[in-house]
């Protein structure tokens, strides 16, 4: 065991993915436990900074999803109070969680992502936003992906299959944050790639069941969702969205472990989506049942996410 001792596992929140980290807490909790940790398990409300400094932990294992726990407010307080965290920095944080910027600095590096285009509540209510949809339109063409620049779990994405549908899907995305991002609608398998300490994981592919999309309910409920890992890519193309996995988890500054989701055509071109600076942990979770292809147990699993904790400071500079 490293010479951290004392746990404290933060889960819950107050962001719209709470039961999820809920879950993912509570089974990263008993996997160190099992690793012999002594384990506080942390329901994140206002007592919050009272709880840690009155205590005497050595880390801090960061198992929420979402606003709050994921977009770089907990590793901000965790920095100003000096504990050391899991996973991502602040600035990497911040440019996992919004997804108009990590578009941005994918399409800068040259990191294939479907074209986009993101507006904000100002520019829709004040500005005329609305009146540019002709321009998007005759630009991407129709079906259009809605979505919240800032949440997770696909809570918030619509699919516009035409004009008619866009207002409903504006409004959906709108009701989760006050910028929106409408992309081009890449036709293609479900494809994720876990990245533990830098190094790529197999890929997992997710067929949501009779013909459902992989949405919030088909991610977390046991049953909805079919997972092949590793995903049968062929040699050539699963090297290829092991690569881009690296370059984003890099390009974005991620530290630890991360999740990079794709959609990969059927001609086998690959398209990043998106990161996921604290994947989901929980039984349906994509992470583990990649690193348990590659013989790492949920138990190895968690404990090598604790130990990013220790290196994390210097990273965190960097990133």
């Amino acid at each position: 065991m490293s010479s951290i001792k004392q746990v404290a596992v933060l889960k819950g929140g107050s962001s719209l993915e709470r039961q999820v980290s809920l879950r993912s807490g509570a089974r990263v909790a008993e996997a160190l436990r099992d690793r012999g940790y002594s384990v506080a398990e942390i329901d994140v409300d206002e007592h919050l900074v009272e709880r840690l400094t009155d205590a005497e932990f050595d880390a801090v294992f960061v198992a929420m999803h979402g606003r709050g726990g994921e977009d770089g407010t907990m590793q901000e307080l965790l920095e100003i109070i000096g504990l050391p965290y899991t996973g991502c920095g602040v600035l990497a944080s911040i440019q996992c969680m919004d997804k108009t910027l990590s578009k941005l600095k994918f399409e800068q590096a040259g990191i294939p992502t479907p074209e986009f285009v993101s507006f904000n509540d100002t520019a829709f209510r004040n500005l005329g936003a609305a009146d540019a949809l002709d321009s998007i339109e005759s630009r991407f063409g129709f079906p259009l992906v809605v979505k919240p620049a800032r949440q997770g779990s696909a809570l918030g994405i619509k699919f516009a299959a035409d004009r008619a549908e866009m207002p409903a899907a504006l409004v959906s995305a709108f009701s989760y944050d006050d910028r929106v991002l409408i992309e081009r609608f890449v036709a293609g398998r479900e494809i994720a790639v876990s990245v533990l300490d830098g190094e790529p994981l197999p890929a997992v592919e997710a067929v949501p069941t009779e013909g459902r999309r992989y949405d919030f309910e088909s991610r977390y409920e046991i049953g909805q969702t079919d997972f092949v890992c590793p995903a049968d890519l062929g040699e050539s193309i699963s090297g290829r969205v092991a690569e881009l996995a690296a370059q984003a988890y890099e390009l974005l500054g991620c530290h630890g472990f991360a999740r990079v989701d794709f959609i990969v055509t059927e001609a086998g071109d690959p398209y990043v989506l998106e990161l996921n600076s604290i994947p989901g942990l929980t039984e349906t979770s994509l992470m583990p049942m990649a690193a348990e292809a590659v013989g790492i147990s949920f138990e190895d699993l968690a404990e090598r996410m604790l130990l990013s904790a220790l290196s994390r400071r210097g990273a965190a500079v960097a990133s």
